[in-house]
Parts: C-alpha cells; sequence; structure tokens
C-alpha cells in the first residue's frame, strides 16, 4: 500500500485482503470504514501459542488450550431432526479427544483433512459422561510456521455473516499482519509528547497498535494495553478541560460580594446547631466562589442529617442579600415539602418569602406563586421539575440548588441554569449518595465535602 499523508482514511475495502465485498461485510457487521477502524478495532483475547498441553492431562470446563496432533477420522452425522453434525476423532501421543461441530458442517466437512497433523485451540466440556471439544479452532500445522513463530495469537470479535464470508479470526489476522506490515511510523504519527512517554515509560503509538495485535511476550501486550488506555483516559481529561474552560468563558454570573443583614441574623440568631469546622469550610469557599463573575458549579456531598440543607440556605441568604433569587429543586414532592417545611421553619420570622411549587399546586394557588415570583417577591422557590416550566419566569435568579442531580436528565437541569438571560444562575448540587472522589472532582471540579455529622 502506497504511503500518504492520509493513509488511515483509506477506506477498508482498498486493504489488501478485503476488497469490495468483504468492506461490505466489515461496514454492516461491525461498523469499520476505514483503514484506522480496523486497526482500532482490538482483540478481545488471545490464543496462547507457548504451550502445548496433552489430551491424558485434559480437565472438563477448564480454561481454553492448544493441543498438537492428527486427525484420525472425520464423519458427518445427521440428528433426527435433520440437523447435521461434524463428529471428528483427534490424537497425539497420549490418547485420543472427540472434536464436535454443530454448524457449518458442509463447509467442515470439505475442508478438514483426514491424516493431516493439526494445532486445534478449544476448550473440553463434559457432555453425556463424554469429554469434547466443541468448535475448536483447527490450523494445519503445515500451514502454522507463522502462528507457531509467535507467543499470542489475536482473537476479534466477528458474526456469522463474517464467519461465512471467510473473515473470521484466522482471516483477520492475516489482513492485519499483512496491513501492519505496510504502514510505517509516519502513518501513525504520535499523540503524546515525547517528554510524556520518557517520564511515564509509555511506549510509542505505533509500537502499541503493532503490540496490541501481534504481542510477543506478555510485557509487550502489557505496554500496549497500557498505553491504549491512557491515551484515551488522557484525551478524555484534556476534552473535560476544554469544557470547562469553555463553560467559564460562556455563563458568566453576578458577583455576589456583599454579606449582608439577611445571612449574619440567620447566622447569629437561627443556626439550628453549631456549625461543624467542615460546614464552616464550605460555607467560607461557596462565599469565595459566589463573589465571582465565574458560575460556581460545586457537589456538596454530605449524609442523611449532616447539614447539607444548612449550608444550601446560608448559600441561598447570600444571592437574596445581593439581589437576587434562589431555587431549590427535589426530585420528589415528598422530599421537596420536606425541603420546604425544614427551610421555612429554620428561617422563622425573618423577612424572607419562601414558596412551594409542585405538580399538585393547580388554579389561583399556582398563578399566585408565579406572580409573586416574577415580581421578585418569592426569594426562595422548592419545588419539583415543575420548577423547569416555560411558564415559571424568575426576576433574578441567581442560586440554583439540586437535590439528588443524577435523578435529573441533562435536559433538566441545563434547563433550570437557563432561567436567567443574561447571567447563568450560580449551581450548588446537593447529594447523600457516595460518588467516587475522582469522579466527583472531575465532574464538580474544585469542591467535595463528606460533611461531617454534627
Amino acid at each position: 500500500m502506497a504511503h500518504n499523508p492520509d493513509i488511515l482514511e483509506t477506506p477498508v475495502e482498498y486493504v489488501k485482503g478485503i476488497g469490495p465485498t468483504k468492506g461490505e461485510s466489515f461496514r454492516k457487521e461491525l461498523n469499520i470504514h476505514t483503514l484506522q477502524d480496523l486497526l482500532f478495532t482490538f482483540p478481545f483475547r488471545y490464543i496462547d501459542r507457548t504451550t502445548f498441553h496433552l489430551i491424558k492431562d485434559l480437565k472438563a470446563d477448564g480454561d481454553n488450550i492448544q493441543l498438537k496432533g492428527t486427525l484420525v477420522s472425520i464423519e458427518k452425522i445427521k440428528s433426527k431432526t435433520n440437523r447435521s453434525r461434524i463428529a471428528g476423532m483427534f490424537k497425539d501421543p497420549t490418547g485420543f479427544l472427540e472434536l464436535v461441530w454443530f454448524q457449518g458442517a458442509t463447509w467442515l466437512d470439505k475442508t478438514l483433512k483426514v491424516g493431516e497433523e493439526y494445532i486445534i485451540y478449544g476448550r473440553v466440556s463434559l457432555f453425556s459422561g463424554k469429554k469434547p471439544m466443541a468448535h475448536p479452532e483447527m490450523e494445519l500445522i503445515s500451514e502454522a510456521s507463522t502462528s507457531l513463530s509467535k507467543t499470542y495469537d489475536p482473537v476479534y470479535s466477528s458474526t456469522e455473516k463474517m464467519d461465512a464470508k471467510g473473515l473470521d479470526s484466522k482471516a483477520r489476522r492475516k489482513i492485519i499482519k499483512n496491513l501492519l506490515s505496510s504502514i510505517t511510523a509516519s502513518d501513525l504519527p504520535e499523540t503524546l509528547p515525547a517528554y510524556m512517554l520518557d517520564k511515564l515509560k509509555i511506549c510509542s503509538r505505533f509500537e502499541a497498535i503493532h503490540w496490541i495485535h501481534f504481542p510477543q511476550t506478555e510485557t509487550q501486550k502489557e505496554l500496549a494495553t497500557n498505553r491504549i488506555k491512557f491515551e484515551e483516559f488522557f484525551f478524555v481529561q484534556i476534552r473535560l478541560l476544554q469544557s470547562k474552560i469553555y463553560r467559564k468563558q460562556k455563563y458568566r454570573s453576578a458577583a455576589f460580594t456583599t454579606i449582608g443583614p439577611l445571612f449574619n441574623a440567620f447566622y447569629s440568631t437561627k443556626l439550628p446547631f453549631q456549625l461543624t469546622n467542615a460546614q464552616k469550610r464550605v460555607i467560607k469557599e461557596i462565599r469565595a466562589d459566589m463573589g465571582k463573575v465565574v458560575q460556581m458549579n460545586r457537589l456538596l456531598q454530605g449524609d442523611v442529617g449532616s447539614g447539607k440543607t444548612i449550608v444550601a440556605l446560608l448559600s441561598m441568604l447570600i444571592a437574596i442579600d445581593n439581589g437576587f433569587q434562589s431555587c431549590l429543586m427535589a426530585p420528589t414532592e415528598i422530599l421537596a415539602q420536606q425541603h420546604y417545611t425544614s427551610i421555612t421553619e429554620a428561617l422563622g420570622d425573618l423577612p424572607v418569602k419562601v414558596a412551594f411549587l409542585s405538580g399538585s399546586i393547580k388554579g389561583k394557588k399556582r398563578e399566585l406563586i408565579l406572580s409573586q415570583l416574577k415580581s421578585g417577591e418569592v426569594k426562595i422557590i422548592i419545588g419539583t421539575h415543575a420548577l423547569i416550566e416555560d411558564h415559571v419566569v424568575f426576576d433574578h435568579l441567581g442560586l440554583a440548588v439540586v437535590d439528588e442531580q443524577h435523578r435529573f436528565g441533562v435536559a433538566q437541569r441545563a434547563s433550570l441554569w437557563k432561567k436567567n438571560d443574561a447571567l447563568a444562575p450560580h449551581v450548588l448540587v446537593m447529594t447523600a449518595t457516595p460518588i467516587p472522589r475522582t469522579l466527583a472532582m472531575t465532574l464538580y471540579g474544585d469542591l467535595y465535602l463528606q460533611a461531617e455529622k454534627k
């Protein structure tokens, strides 16, 4: 295959050994369209060519194994249902092994050669008191010189239609091997900087692609696997960072620079319990975040009863002191009602109007809540999915609190973020569901809090 800068985008039918008919099978059956798709469709397991087992040592229901011997007989058997199967007898110096195939009887009957030496690979099973090997892979020793020189043979995912077109694992190995012999390191340009490869002891991209298909040693297989996994995760992280930068540039929020009378009054006289050090630290970090024009997007994790709602309420009071409204969205009406009750009780006689909205609120009562929310009279609204409906309009939404975010869809959450035309609201997510620290940091950035119980 001639070298060219766009070699990886070569249609798969132009790869040696494929052609138009087989190329169509690759596209339809495996969604492989180009040379790159073919190279980056990796084996799901390998045949270990380093060890040959003996028939006398075989155990039923063990691992896949490799044997070397002679096919001494082959017989086509028809069952009562008129379905054919192939039964064969295989021997090595230590004994005999029954082979059986339930599919492809006609093709196998024409292909297998009695009296020839084969390498076979498969798993012995216990069936009707016997220990046959069903559907073994067969390879003539006379044609297996290249296989015997390797440590591992790749095995690729396939389908019945692919096998019928002559594109089983054996054929795929030959195609991939020819392809790899025709491309150079420049055809597979490096995607990671040299200093990173050196520092992390990572093999090159060119080596990884060769070794993932045809590893000579276990070490090569491990190095190739680690390189491919690292590269995938590395670029996922890059995309996440790009998304974070884009979000910070696009979604501008109001800077809440005032800590006013409502926050101070509640903190001084209404707190139902002494805040823990963890809660104090989180409040301090939230205050700092909401004091910036970059949209806050934080996760607050803690056990039930650990005081997440009080932290959320203090954050909402900061928004109100700066002339903005807040909302709290919960996934169920029961949970939303619990939040409404606890927050109204905690606020007591402080001049903060709190409203509750769910699908069950109808008629004039609903119209009044929506009117007061739009005028800015309602400072905090607590509810369910009803908060994201189009006719729910805020005067100035400054903080959106979401409880158990994973129970809402992406589009639902995004609808809440867009309730302000000019500035995006700051976002605080509460959850009692344990989230792995690495995932939480990836998704929510700076804050990962396991709040202490009071």
